[in-house]
């Protein structure tokens, strides 16, 4: 419901230079504190370094901070930096809610990350205090059936016109980018790199949001490349255009619908080495209506399961929110490689409803359907090659 445009990095209120003698958290915070209100702040190399290690930011409204080419802001590895305060930062339990965010955008209108720069979440490092990465805590999570206590990237939390530019993100310790209950996200030429395995990693995650676009992206990442979600709010008006995927989980929305999830485009996305292509996951633990969402101009290969719409996510789940998927469209996609195809509605009461436009798959293809209503069909033998 916006005109999106190229971003302008704002002007300058200020430049940092890395010193090279450790910990720059309070030089940046007390810069940023400083910066007026539709400025933005400079991390810039010295000829010592271009590293700035740090614990957790916040930005400011209205305040921007830009990362030039070549430096990178890196999230010290020391859980006690990130703890909120139970001191359970680094730990297991049932909440996974112990950390603050690397860099935390709060109750923010106009601020925005900028540059060609990096941020390094760390994700891969040896905690302080521990005999483990954060990454290596997750694993350990998942075989016990906890939940880690690591801090996400970059947390948006009820602010509006946020714009992350060019900027490049690895090695989140959790999620890289969460945009929550905010109006206007813009997220343009951004980079996420991190490795494939590395869990609960994933890439962009608007959830009660509305107006969000990603545009112009380069993702790879060790969970869902963009998760849609809305447990706690509706999300609606998301534009996902003009991106490629790598290693992750795919275009996901959900699990978390129970809100309701609607207006969605995704148009010109290459996914190449995800485990799954286009996705819409959930459960009757935390189902809603899933409507109004178009795919389009959609090209994959090495793609696992190109396309699963499932209402059965969680199998042993139990509740009363029921999924319902209607009016979701496929037009345009086409699957180079062979992989399996997912249908799965809840009921025959409760059946999925999407439709099939200029769908074709690569040769030897799988479709697994049940409790559906697909209007169209899909087309066998694939050919050519991704952008």
């Amino acid at each position: 419901m916006r005109t999106v445009t190229e971003p302008v990095s704002p002007p300058p209120c200020q430049t940092l230079y890395a010193s090279g003698t450790g910990d720059a958290t309070q030089a940046i915070q007390t810069a940023l504190n400083t910066c007026a209100r539709g400025k933005v702040l400079h991390l810039a190399a010295s000829e010592k370094t271009d590293i700035f290690y740090s614990g957790p930011l916040s930005l400011p409204s209205g305040v921007s901070l830009a990362i030039d080419k070549g430096v990178t802001l890196m999230a010290v590895a020391n859980p006690a930096r990130f703890d909120a305060g139970k001191q359970t930062c680094g730990t297991l339990d049932d909440s996974g809610k112990g950390c603050k965010p690397f860099i935390w955008i709060k109750n923010a209108v106009g601020s925005g990350i900028y540059g060609q720069g990096m941020i390094d979440g760390q994700g891969g490092a040896v905690m302080v205090g521990r005999n483990q990465t954060w990454w290596q805590l997750a694993k350990e999570a998942q075989k016990s059936d906890s939940k880690q206590n690591a801090p996400r990237l970059i947390q948006i939390d009820n602010s509006s016109d946020i714009t992350l530019y060019q900027i490049t993100l690895k090695n989140a310790p959790n999620f890289h980018i969460v945009g929550n209950r905010s109006n206007g996200l813009t997220l343009w030429g951004i980079t996420i790199d991190t490795p494939a395995f590395a869990r609960n990693t994933d890439g962009f995650d608007p959830m009660g949001s509305t107006n969000v676009t990603l545009t112009h992206s380069v993702i790879g990442t060790g969970d869902d490349n963009v998760a849609i979600k809305a447990g706690n709010a509706s999300t609606s008006h998301i534009s996902i255009v003009e991106n490629k995927f790598g290693s992750g989980h795919g275009m996901s929305i959900g699990s978390e619908i129970n809100k309701g999830v609607s207006d969605v485009d995704v148009n010109l996305l290459t996914l190449n080495g995800t485990t799954n292509g286009l996705r819409i996951k959930s459960d009757r633990s935390r189902g809603g209506l899933v409507t109004g969402v178009t795919y389009r101009n959609i090209c994959m290969e090495n793609v696992k399961n190109p396309i699963v719409l499932d209402t059965r996510y969680e199998s042993k789940a139990q509740g009363d929110s029921l999924p319902v998927f209607r009016d979701i469209t496929f037009d345009q996609v086409k699957v180079l490689t062979p992989g399996t195809l997912i249908f799965q509605g809840d009921s025959n009461s409760n059946p999925m409803v999407t439709t099939l436009k200029n769908v074709t798959l690569a040769r030897n293809s799988e479709i697994h359907n049940k409790y559906d209503i697909i209007h169209g069909t899909i087309a066998q033998g694939a050919t050519g090659s991704c952008p």
